[in-house]
């Protein structure tokens, strides 16, 4: 529930406690570390290979009143595909983040689409990928408007507290995000099928 929903750690003790389960803010706590980061593996697991239209953005967050980047990568559909905090938003952090997206996906997209942000050129250069860039005004909204979520958890938990536990949260947070949030005007109809059937 945690991870799914825009809930605290003592929301979710008062949900228990509503269906008859003493358990503690700091049980729920422990577990959502413990446990979180296996679910998210096995959720990433059974996902189905992302489109070959990759949508990369960045956005600030503070972080015990230091600001930081989260990288972001997305694909064609809304899915989440990486992400990595960043204390600086420059060229080796954007080859940082694409080497990090380009090892967990297996391959290298067709197109990518950006801001306006000049080291994703640099990056894609340095890399030697082939792939479409893309940049503009309103063309990378997909992106744009993933962060969304993260930024209610953001509020939600009073900030961050360290660049370690805010990539460990948004790692599981974009994993149970992908599977739980279909938003079905986002995903074709072949991928929706698997999703709705839980493959």
């Amino acid at each position: 529930m945690y991870a799914r929903f825009t809930l605290s750690y003592r929301d979710v003790e008062e949900l228990l406690a509503e269906r008859g389960l003493d358990i503690s803010y700091e049980t729920i706590r422990r577990w959502a570390l413990k446990f979180g980061p296996l679910f998210a593996r096995e959720l990433r697991r059974r996902r189905s290979r992302p489109t070959s239209q990759w949508h990369l953005d960045e956005m600030a967050v503070m972080i015990s009143g230091k600001q930081f980047w989260l990288w972001r990568a997305v694909d064609s559909e809304g899915e989440v595909l990486d992400l990595l905090v960043q204390r600086r938003r420059n060229r080796a952090a954007a080859i940082r983040f694409m080497r990090k997206l380009l090892k967990k996906q297996g391959f290298a997209p067709e197109v990518l689409v950006t801001g306006k942000l000049r080291s994703y050129g640099a990056a894609k250069s340095e890399l030697g990928l082939s792939a479409r860039h893309e940049q503009g005004l309103r063309r990378n909204n997909r992106a744009e408007n993933s962060h969304q979520t993260v930024r209610r958890r953001e509020l939600k938990m009073q900030r961050f507290k360290s660049p370690g536990s805010a990539q460990r949260f948004l790692s599981v947070h974009a994993a149970v995000h992908n599977t739980f949030n279909t938003q079905r005007h986002l995903t074709s109809r072949k991928a929706l099928r698997p999703q709705r059937r839980g493959i």
